[in-house]
């Protein structure tokens, strides 16, 4: 069998739109999952139209990563490789800000579309110039809805009720469970704040008009600030469950627990002195952030006990 080999990228410069410019152009950054980027890729490539796909992969600096098995799994595929870990929202703009596609496709490697989901939301967008980003329904391996893919944004009083469980106690309450929208049903389509960047399908106007991913987020947050920005800029994002995604979720994030609960609440920190932090007083700007450090370091403890008890365990089979 002839071998496929991998267009490389080291330091790309933008590429201009032309006659044979792509519908879509889907950017997937990559990190120590390279099983789940093969089988990614391999549904990518049965998406209905998917000659008419521009794929990205960008690697950062993974230590399994084969871009040959990339390559053989989307051929054509443009494979970017990162010396180091440049983070994900770095990573993902060098893949949009050199994409040609009429639309825009944020995509984890750990997330795989169904044969007509791309499709569909691309002609949903078709048919909806006020929309500037759509994403469709995420679902866990075991079928159940990612709350994540349809999410009003994290304001201080949504916060408070997540933190204190009342979203979860209360799942159908209208107040409780706003955040993740748990009062709707699942199947029905909905304006929102965000999705998740698992998927989400986005503009290339939105590139020129909002910019790119904020890349002072390393890892999480990028997504709801590129939707904040969207939305004051005056888009309309939307939930579209048509089709389903599968969303395999934390599966390189687990490998490194420790280090991705300080870059999330990092990253809760930067979004708030960005969004809230002028419109709120000081008091509870305080407060927001003082109980954001608190709940780091209850995170992080139990992180420790959790591999210490592992640890024991360990030493306790090993005796018996």
């Amino acid at each position: 069998m002839r071998s496929v080999q991998p267009r490389t990228m080291d330091a790309p410069s933008p590429i201009a739109a032309s006659a044979d410019r792509p519908r879509v152009s889907a950017a997937i950054v990559h990190y120590e999952t390279p099983d789940l980027l093969v089988r990614c890729l391999k549904a990518l490539k049965a998406s209905q139209g998917s000659e008419g796909l521009e794929v990205f992969v960008v690697d950062n600096a993974s230590s399994a990563f084969d871009p040959a098995a990339a390559a053989a799994a989307f051929p054509g595929a443009v494979i970017i490789r990162n010396k180091d870990n440049a983070g994900f929202a770095r990573a993902a703009n060098q893949a949009l800000g050199v994409a040609r596609g009429r639309y825009l496709l944020l995509l984890n490697p750990d997330a795989f579309v169904a044969p007509e989901s791309v499709a569909l939301m691309a002609t949903y967008l078709d048919g909806h110039p006020d929309v500037g980003c759509v994403t469709c329904r995420v679902a866990l391996e075991d079928g159940s809805l990612d709350l994540a893919c349809r999410r009003l944004f994290p304001t201080p009083i949504r916060s408070l009720y997540r933190m204190t469980w009342m979203s979860r106690l209360f799942p159908r309450s209208r107040r409780f469970g706003q955040y993740n929208l748990t009062y709707l049903d699942e199947w029905e389509e909905t304006e929102i704040d965000q999705p998740c960047g698992a998927f989400m399908l986005v503009r290339s106007e939105i590139r020129d008009e909002v910019g790119l991913l904020d890349e002072r987020y390393f890892m999480y947050g990028e997504d709801t600030d590129w939707a904040c920005r969207m939305k004051q800029a005056g888009w309309r994002i939307m939930y579209v469950p048509t089709t389903t995604v599968v969303h395999v979720k934390r599966a390189s994030s687990e490998k490194f627990r420790r280090q991705t609960i300080r870059y999330f609440y990092r990253s809760m920190r930067i979004f708030y002195r960005q969004h809230y932090e002028p419109v709120y007083p000081p008091l509870l700007n305080a407060t927001i952030l003082l109980a954001t450090h608190v709940r780091e370091q209850i995170e992080l403890t139990a992180d420790s006990l959790l591999r210490l008890r592992r640890r024991l365990s360990g030493v306790l089979r090993r005796g018996a």
